[in-house]
C-alpha cells in the first residue's frame, strides 16, 4: 500500500479522541463560572497529575474540602500537590490509593473517611491507562492490567464509599469516561471495551441509586493535551516490546506507532473537565445530568447519548421500573 493509503496511528486517532489521564500543565484552573462548592468533601483517584490534579486544586479554590488520591506515595508529584496547596491555604489532603489492590482501596477509603468526619460527599473516579494496539495483540497481561485498573478500580471505590453515601441518604458519583465509551477507533486497544464497560456500569448505578438520593455522571472528555500519551507509551511500549513480531506485521499498520504517540496537536485546555463536574455539583440534587461530554470540538458520542436515553424510556418508562429510569433521563 502507498503512505496514503496506510495511516499512522496518530492519524487514525486525530481528532477522535485522547485517553483521559494526567497532563502535564498545572493550569490555575480560573473558572468561568464559579460555584460554590464550600462544604463539600471530594474525593479524587488518580490526582497525581492530570484532571485528577487540576480538579484536586480547582474544587478546594471553590471552598471545598479535598482528598486527592494516588498510589505509589511518596512521591514528587505528591509533595508538589501538597507544597502547591499549603502556599494557598486550601484544603487539600492526600492519601495513597492504589484502584488495583483491594487492600489498598480499604485502607485508603478508611483513612480518607477519618480524614473527612467520616463523611465523603463526592466521589471522582479519575484513575485510569491506556493500552494501544489491535485486539488480537492485546496479551492478557494488558488486559487484565486495563480492565482492573479502569473498570475493577471503579468497583472497588464504590463498594469502599457508597455505604456511607446511603446511610446518609445522599452523596455524588462522577465516573470519567471518554467519547471512546461511546465511539470505536481501530488500533485503540482494549480502551473502548473498558470505557463502554464504564457507561454501562454508571448508567445502571444510576438507576439503582435514585432511591437513596445519589447521583451519578459520566463526563466523556474528548481529546486533551495531557500526560496520558507518555503514561500509555510505557504500557504500550511494553507490549509491543513482548508481542511476536509476525503478529505485530499482520496488523500493520495499526502496530506501526505503537508506544510513540506524543498526542501533539491538542490545545483544548484540560481544566475544562474540573469545570464541567464543579458545575454539575453546584446543580439541585436530583437534576444533575447521567452524561456530559466535554470538549470544545467535535463531541460525536452525544447523538449516541440522545439515542440511548430514548430507547431507555421506551423500553422501562412505562413498566414497573419507569419511575427509577424517568428520575435518571427526565
Amino acid at each position: 500500500m502507498s503512505d496514503r493509503n496506510t495511516p499512522s496511528r496518530r492519524e487514525l486517532i486525530a481528532g477522535a479522541a485522547a485517553l483521559t489521564a494526567a497532563p502535564t500543565l498545572l493550569h490555575a484552573a480560573t473558572p468561568r463560572i464559579a460555584p460554590t462548592l464550600k462544604g463539600r468533601t471530594i474525593l479524587i483517584t488518580g490526582a497525581s497529575s492530570g484532571f485528577g490534579r487540576i480538579g484536586a486544586l480547582f474544587y478546594a479554590r471553590l471552598g471545598a474540602k479535598v482528598i486527592a488520591t494516588m498510589r505509589n506515595v511518596p512521591r514528587p508529584e505528591a509533595e508538589s500537590l501538597a507544597a502547591e496547596a499549603a502556599k494557598e491555604k486550601l484544603d487539600v489532603q492526600i492519601v495513597e490509593i492504589d484502584v488495583t489492590d483491594d487492600a489498598s482501596v480499604a485502607s485508603g477509603s478508611a483513612q480518607a473517611l477519618e480524614l473527612a468526619g467520616g463523611r465523603i460527599d463526592t466521589l471522582i473516579n479519575n484513575a485510569g491507562i491506556g493500552i494501544t494496539g489491535p485486539v488480537e495483540v492485546q496479551d492478557m497481561e494488558a488486559t487484565r492490567l486495563i480492565f482492573d485498573t479502569n473498570v475493577f478500580g471503579i468497583q472497588r471505590m464504590l463498594r469502599a464509599l457508597l455505604p456511607q453515601m446511603r446511610v446518609a441518604k445522599g452523596g455524588q458519583v462522577f465516573n470519567i469516561s471518554s467519547q471512546l465509551g461511546r465511539v470505536i477507533v481501530p488500533g485503540g486497544g482494549h480502551y473502548s471495551a473498558t470505557k463502554f464497560a464504564v457507561e454501562a456500569l454508571s448508567e445502571q448505578l444510576a438507576y439503582e441509586l435514585v432511591p437513596h438520593g445519589i447521583d451519578v455522571t459520566i463526563i466523556q472528555p474528548g481529546g486533551y493535551p495531557t500526560r496520558v500519551w507518555q503514561n500509555r507509551n510505557i504500557y504500550t511500549g511494553a507490549l509491543r516490546d513482548r508481542s511476536e513480531a509476525a503478529l505485530l506485521a499482520a496488523y500493520a499498520p495499526f502496530t506501526r506507532g505503537m508506544g510513540t504517540e506524543d498526542g501533539s496537536g491538542r490545545s483544548a485546555d484540560p481544566a475544562d473537565v474540573p469545570l464541567a463536574i464543579a458545575e454539575i455539583m453546584a446543580m439541585p440534587a436530583g437534576k444533575r445530568p447521567l452524561r456530559r461530554a466535554v470538549h470544545p470540538g467535535n463531541k460525536p458520542q452525544e447523538a449516541i447519548n440522545r439515542v440511548s436515553a430514548e430507547v431507555q424510556l421506551a423500553w422501562l418508562g412505562g413498566g414497573g421500573l419507569g419511575p427509577l429510569v424517568k428520575a435518571v433521563h427526565d
